[in-house]
């Protein structure tokens, strides 16, 4: 174990013994063969048996929000953090999170709630005391939206059309003289007005962003994903290039800096500041970064990255500490991110994630449960009574009938619930990437219909008819069904067994990730109740 390993452990609190341990584990970690995940130092267990990045005496494990939690975009808002992330075609979308020491985080409420497309990487920013949030979507045309709220809750704005298809990522940004600037994709930048909801200038072309080493294995050069920020007498532009997911030692981190707004950039002789280098690291593709102050006065990164055998998971949000150095540059100190590392210091921790299970008391619509692609009124096909979801079926099978889905970050886990469904219906539970690739198990009155590979396929009789309660089991993409007619007291397993492993964005594309969720399609409607999640 690296000694600046064993000392960071070592201020954390951690005894003798618990570091000779680690150490263990770690000398297993770095003999993993590649593109196999290694075995890795133990997650603590929150709600549902969740993994969280706490460990409970000084230190944390990498990631802080699991599951596909990418393209973080981080507010420092006196003592509070706020963050969110590209949510793509889930809706109620832009989730906004809550922490108090960058390491605990729980959902307040979903910022957006019209269907504009597919939401890619945001920037969220506070400017005379109102919030903002700019949306690059993915649509008919593509284009940069703005929503807004004087308070971080809500209620927020219906988004505004900046009217820009030629770019994403934006960066908000306030120049030394007080301007308002959108920097974007491709070293670009755009003025805004000074009520920051309209353009004030045409795009000006702005950085030419450091370049790798032409041998290097990457998916493309691809600058994007610009974070400006100011600390002392520099504005500093930290820009991920190499592409998004591809080989594993394609994405990273780059920097540049400026005294002024205006430029110009000069490139960080230390790029790039990430990189995974090796396919046996646990995570790969790292990059998308923003700095941030904790509350002691030091700096941390954000990022996300996938989890080494784990593309199912979507990129998930990671945490590394950052040192500055005498020349006003910085590195980031948390090494291949595999290994607990010292918490920030200060602030107080929030209670953690949320629960998946779900009594269906209250629909939590945006903070858990999210539409994919939904039409503007299926809002309208869930409602909630007395301890049940009330889901009206749309479509013909889960490709046409915006299913509703979590976000799981648990690499094994099993959800569950009791069914029951009206004549014509056809429901049951899915594990959903996109409207092309699925898989799952559902039923009607008289036949059962598994779902595999984003098709229906074989239908054998059902003998429960239009009642029964459903299992699902992902375990380390090793799916199960498991069936049962007396709520849960006795089980059966189901004739068919799944692998999905390569429900993921390197097969499919869409940088989405394999959703736990419940459908119903065909005529009537599905009620579920007693929905139980756990992680195992």
């Amino acid at each position: 174990m690296p000694d600046l390993t064993r000392r960071t452990l070592l201020e954390a609190g951690a005894s003798a013994t618990m570091i000779a341990s680690l150490s263990t584990q770690a000398k297993a970690v770095s003999a993993g063969a590649p593109g196999v995940a290694p075995e890795t130092f133990p997650w603590r267990r929150g709600l549902d048996e969740q993994r969280i990045a706490d460990l409970g005496n000084g230190s944390f494990l990498n990631p802080i929000l699991s599951g596909d939690h990418p393209d973080p975009a981080i507010l420092k808002d006196g003592q509070d953090y706020y963050m969110t992330f590209s949510s793509f075609d889930s809706y109620p979308g832009l989730t906004i999170w809550h922490s108090r020491d960058l390491v605990n985080w729980r959902p307040l409420t979903a910022a957006l709630n019209k269907n504009i497309g597919s939401v890619w990487a945001v920037s969220l920013a506070r400017h005379d005391g109102r919030y903002f949030l700019y949306i690059p979507v993915k649509s008919s045309p593509n284009s940069i939206f703005v929503i807004w709220a004087d308070h971080i809750e809500g209620p927020w704005s219906d988004p505004v059309d900046l009217h820009m298809p030629d770019h994403i990522d934006p960066c908000h940004v306030v120049g030394e003289d007080g301007s308002r600037w959108l920097f974007l994709s491709g070293g670009d930048r755009i003025r805004l007005s000074a009520d920051g909801l309209s353009k004030a200038g045409p795009v000006e072309h702005v950085y030419d962003p450091w370049h790798y080493p032409q041998d290097w294995v990457v998916e493309g050069f691809s600058p994007e994903g610009p974070k400006v920020f100011k600390r002392g007498p520099y504005f500093y532009l930290v820009t991920a290039v190499g592409g998004t997911a591809g080989p594993p030692t394609g994405h990273m981190v780059i920097a540049a800096r400026s005294r002024s707004i205006n430029g110009p950039w000069e490139n960080c002789p230390h790029n790039p500041i990430v990189r995974t280098t090796s396919v046996n690291e646990r995570w790969w593709s790292r990059g998308h970064a923003s700095l941030i102050e904790a509350p002691d006065g030091a700096w941390w990164s954000v990022y996300h990255g996938y989890e080494n055998g784990y593309y199912t998971l979507g990129r998930q949000a990671l945490l590394d500490p950052v040192a500055w150095t005498a020349d006003g540059w910085f590195r980031m100190t948390g090494g291949d991110l595999s290994r607990p590392i010292a918490k920030p210091r200060g602030g107080n921790a929030v209670l953690h994630g949320q629960k998946m299970s779900d009594d269906f008391a209250t629909l939590k619509l945006g903070s858990k449960w999210n539409f994919f692609k939904p039409s503007p009124q299926e809002a309208q096909r869930a409602q909630v009574q007395a301890g049940t979801l009330h889901l009206t079926a749309s479509g013909h099978a889960p490709h046409d009938s915006s299913p509703l889905l979590l976000v799981a970050g648990d690499q094994a886990y099993r959800f569950e619930c009791d069914i029951e469904i009206d004549e014509g219906t056809m429901a049951g539970l899915l594990l959903f990437y996109d409207e092309m690739l699925y898989a799952g198990l559902g039923f009607t009155q008289s036949n059962f219909m598994t779902h595999q590979y984003g098709a229906e396929r074989g239908h054998p009789r059902n003998p429960f008819g239009r009642a029964l309660r459903m299992r699902l089991t992902n375990d380390r993409h090793i799916v199960t069904y498991d069936l049962s007619g007396d709520g849960g007291k006795s089980w059966t397993r189901f004739d068919r067994g799944m692998e999905v492993s390569g429900y993921h964005h390197n097969v499919r594309g869409g940088f989405l990730m394999l959703r736990p969720g419940l459908y119903a399609s065909g005529k009537g409607e599905a009620r579920f109740r007693n929905f139980q999640f756990q992680a195992i």
